[in-house]
């Protein structure tokens, strides 16, 4: 089923149905602990979302994707985080995470990102170019979910650290 979709930059008018959207999708899933929707808050209240994309059918918020930055422990800068990334139930599987990932992925290279990491399904991911590398690490994580997409440079090493909002559990 192809739905005819839109993507925006994130509004103010659009945060209750972003963490509303985000909470539905991750509901799910058991490899959750669903506080998603509440990264997503503390990112925007300390001024790190910084890149905020809507999926949108006929003005209602159907997903949404957060971009925001990493910090390298050997110190390469302009790296951002991919996630949480988001699509309603009823709406996955239709190419709208895809488009979120390939928009959000065009507007880093609009601002000179140095590349993006995410931590998630290893299948998925490999389809935007993303490799899994022995250079980096997140604590917590097997290697096998840690994913690095080099825009430009060389790839950093040692341990990525997303945003302390990550924490945040509501």
């Amino acid at each position: 089923m192809d739905i005819k979709f839109t993507i925006r930059n994130e509004k103010p008018d659009d945060i209750v149905s972003i963490s509303d959207v985000t909470e539905k999708a991750f509901k799910a899933l058991e490899i959750s602990e669903h506080t998603e929707q509440f990264v997503i808050n503390a990112l925007r209240d300390a001024g790190a979302l910084t890149i905020s994309l809507v999926a949108q059918v006929n003005g209602v918020v159907i997903g949404h994707i957060a971009f925001s930055p990493v910090t390298m422990s050997d110190g390469t800068t302009d790296w951002y985080g991919l996630g949480p990334v988001s699509v309603l139930p009823d709406h996955q599987r239709q190419g709208v995470g895809k488009a979120l990932i390939e928009e959000g992925l065009s507007r880093l290279h609009d601002i000179n990102a140095k590349g993006c990491c995410v931590i998630g399904h290893p299948e998925y991911y490999k389809k935007f170019g993303f490799k899994n590398t022995n250079d980096l690490v997140y604590k917590g994580v097997p290697q096998e979910f840690l994913f690095i997409l080099v825009f430009e440079g060389s790839t950093p090493r040692g341990k990525v650290i997303f945003h302390d909002a990550f924490k945040a559990t509501g």
